[in-house]
């Protein structure tokens, strides 16, 4: 029987390994890997780029001897496929509510090339946070854990936004798009427009952080992802 794939989690925009808890908590009985991403910290000064979070991406999914899903969520999903490209044990990539970009695109691109209001740019000191964050990305959160999720959330490299992916795991690696159908931060027809680029879509009724507002059914998701036999496609 060949053996269950490793699951390597990757954040969003302003979060940490933190978000994801409730979601290995569900799936305590596989292995399950957390990503930090170096574009997130309490420190604007010592924030890393698009490129250090690829290389973490790419370290943490490459180093796992076995195959490899990873589960990128929103602005994860841009370091994932640019970082995951080329990796053989990597037999599936999940875009989570994700910026599934093509190479020579950016995130900044794909909102638009003007950063959405709910975006509190700092740009001398090259940062970002979100305005409201409970209003945008927690819509469906109970109270109590979402100001929790606020009281963690970190600044954002600026660059991280606007670099442009240079390559783009999603055209080798079979991947899935989960489509989160009440998200106030990355409008549905957005979402359905990278969504094209997957092998699968799935939708949740959920909006931008179904981790911690339906852990155990993401949970679910990713496990049938995990069951799932794949091969290695060509675009």
């Amino acid at each position: 029987m060949p053996s269950t794939p490793t699951l390597v989690l990757i954040p969003g925009a302003w979060h940490g390994a933190w978000a994801w808890r409730g979601v290995v908590a569900e799936l305590s009985d596989l292995d399950v890997r957390t990503v930090e991403l170096p574009s997130v910290g309490p420190d604007p000064a010592a924030l890393g780029d698009l490129h250090a979070d690829a290389a973490v991406v790419r370290a943490a999914a490459g180093g796992i001897d076995g195959p490899v899903v990873v589960c990128a969520h929103s602005y994860g999903a841009a370091p994932a496929s640019e970082g995951l490209a080329g990796l053989a044990n990597v037999v599936g990539l999940v875009s989570l509510s994700g910026f599934q970009l093509d190479i020579g695109e950016s995130v900044l691109g794909a909102v638009g090339g003007v950063p959405p209001s709910w975006w509190d740019v700092h740009e001398a000191e090259g940062y970002v946070d979100p305005r409201q964050p409970a209003q945008v990305l927690y819509t469906d959160v109970r109270d109590g854990a979402a100001r929790g999720a606020v009281a963690r959330l970190g600044h954002h490299a600026l660059a991280a936004f606007e670099q442009r992916l240079t390559r783009a795991a999603w055209r080798t690696i079979p991947s899935t798009y989960v489509v989160c159908e009440r998200d106030a931060a990355i409008p549905v027809r957005a979402q359905e427009a990278m969504a094209e680029r997957a092998g699968r879509v799935l939708r949740m009724a959920t909006a931008h952080s179904p981790f911690l507002s339906r852990p155990a059914q993401l949970a679910g998701v990713l496990r049938a992802e995990l069951a799932l036999g794949r091969e290695p496609v060509t675009r």
